[in-house]
């Protein structure tokens, strides 16, 4: 009796964790969102749950005039594509060779990736600027996508390293006796045992672009190159920006093509972010 009692208490307060946790997350949601539907501009009057609900926030967007919207739209939309690309592809390979290969100087640059990690993005972002500056590449969506690649390469691809250590190296040995060269070990028997890491890897290099605001501030400098987050952002800062509510409804739409492609590549995460970091 005395076990069963302890076990009804692990489990209320299992589930009291789990409603808490819920309610912190869904509390905001939902308020954002009832902003967008609150009528006027301000957001003091604004509710959770408001009487007369419109949809005219999202109209102004999209045909209103003296927005962009559909513009920064597009403009993250390219950014966030192309680094998923990019970021896949380069981590996949730069993992494989570091996982499968012994190299000159594979220790050192494992220990290099990781060393990165402790400097924060922000303390470089002069040298950025300059470095984009004397490139000719400042206000360009290309300069965006290097940097963002580049962020992403060394903690991605240690997790990738992991996950491709815990693939048997017997499969590889297997191919190799039947022909097969290292570039097709790597995409026919490799790459699709690796699809969970891989989809853990698109979702994050995807969101990154949407949720950056620092660095697109930095780089960008005309409007019709801004990504959402500085669009957005200038709509409320300017002296007569208080479009709050249509911040709001923007502020929706952004989750649109997150959510796509997580609930698209939602059966590979658990075991993509578990299996990463049996094994270093």
């Amino acid at each position: 009796m005395n076990a069963k009692w302890q076990k009804s208490i692990r489990v209320t307060i299992t589930y009291i964790g789990l409603l808490t946790a819920s309610a912190i997350i869904i509390y905001p949601i939902l308020w954002i969102i009832g902003s967008s539907l609150n009528p006027g501009n301000s957001l003091s009057n604004s509710s959770m749950f408001p009487q007369n609900a419109t949809l005219v926030h999202y109209k102004t967007l999209f045909i209103g005039e003296g927005t962009q919207y559909l513009q920064w739209y597009w403009n993250t939309l390219k950014i966030s594509v192309i680094t998923m690309v990019l970021a896949v592809v380069l981590v996949g390979l730069m993992a494989y060779s570091f996982s499968r290969y012994r190299f000159v100087g594979r220790k050192n640059g494992l220990m290099l990736f990781l060393i990165l990690q402790m400097v924060p993005q922000f303390s470089a972002l002069i040298a950025i600027y300059v470095l984009a500056y004397l490139s000719g590449l400042l206000d360009t969506h290309l300069a965006l996508i290097l940097i963002y690649v580049g962020g992403l390469l060394p903690m991605n691809t240690w997790l990738a390293k992991g996950y491709f250590d815990t693939i048997p190296k017997e499969l590889d040995e297997s191919a190799r006796m039947d022909g097969a060269g290292h570039f097709r070990i790597f995409y026919q028997i490799v790459l699709p045992l690796a699809k969970p890491i891989l989809a853990v890897i698109a979702l994050f290099s995807f969101i990154t672009p949407f949720t950056d605001f620092i660095l697109a501030t930095i780089l960008l400098r005309s409007e019709e190159n801004y990504t959402l987050a500085v669009g957005l952002y200038r709509m409320i800062s300017g002296q007569f920006g208080n479009s709050f509510t249509q911040f709001a409804a923007g502020s929706v739409l952004i989750a649109i093509p997150i959510s796509l492609l997580f609930l698209s590549l939602q059966k590979y995460f658990v075991s993509g972010l578990t299996a990463g970091g049996t094994k270093g």
